[in-house]
């Protein structure tokens, strides 16, 4: 069985806090599932985030049988990154996921050479479906990309996923993309942004703007949520033009344990 505990209540850019899964750090010294580029100076890369809910009679052997055969997919030629695991705290009322894959490419091309792999489509149907009875997915474009697509084993993600209000309009949009974009320079502890609109609606559930901001570790992420004032200020900014809110908190190299 999946094993899940409580997580402590933070105050967050998510609007409240449920439970979270217990988590062992991942032997760093073996192999992990990210695969170095030489290209720290691309200008643009592609997001790709798939939430999955695993069930709640899976057995973890399963479970972990998973996370090994997508972590291996790192080695498929266009991929740039590629973390699965478990999620550390998912926060949303509506909408619960238990593990969490991202990954990076160079191009939608790439993206698109992924999807329909014969490795990465084994993958899905053989190893996740049986294991899963939910699935989410987001793709975006990260512009003025800098810095390296492979994110560290032991650092800290922070996914947040918004539903914009359908009368809002193309303005209405740039205003929150601009929110967003913004909490770098607010926000110093964050080591890399980006921020996008999802461009492959089908599997999104209706959420079409999309972030992700890496931190060093656990600790700087949750430094990011004792800053409660300006914390508040960023949500605020936004809220009016939201219908829905996923904040996803992620440990890049964490696995499950009972």
């Amino acid at each position: 069985m999946l094993c899940v505990k409580g997580a402590a209540r933070t105050t967050s850019l998510a609007f409240h806090t449920p439970s979270s899964l217990r988590l062992k750090p991942v032997n760093l010294r073996s192999p992990f599932s990210v695969r170095m580029s030489s290209s720290a100076n691309s200008k643009q890369i592609i997001e790709h985030i798939v939430l999955f809910n695993a069930k709640p009679d899976a057995d973890l052997s399963a479970v972990n049988a998973m996370l090994t055969n997508l972590n291996s997919l790192v080695s498929l030629d266009s991929v740039l990154h590629l973390s699965a695991g478990p999620v550390y705290r998912c926060r949303s009322k509506s909408l619960n996921f238990t593990h969490m894959l991202h990954s990076r490419y160079t191009s939608k091309e790439n993206l698109d050479s992924y999807t329909v792999n014969p490795t990465h489509v084994s993958v899905v149907a053989n190893y996740v479906k049986p294991v899963v009875d939910d699935v989410m997915a987001v793709d975006w474009v990260a512009d003025d990309f800098s810095g390296s697509p492979v994110v560290s084993p032991g650092s800290a993600l922070r996914l947040t996923i918004l539903k914009v209000k359908e009368e809002i309009g193309e303005n209405g949009k740039g205003e929150v993309l601009g929110v967003l974009k913004g909490v770098k320079d607010k926000f110093p502890s964050i080591e890399q942004l980006t921020v996008g609109e999802n461009f492959s609606p089908a599997r999104a559930k209706g959420f079409s703007i999309c972030s992700i901001a890496a931190f060093k570790g656990l600790k700087e992420l949750e430094a990011l949520d004792s800053e409660s004032e300006l914390v508040n200020e960023q949500k605020d900014k936004a809220r009016e033009f939201l219908d829905g809110v996923l904040v996803l908190d992620y440990l890049v190299g964490a696995a499950a344990s009972l």
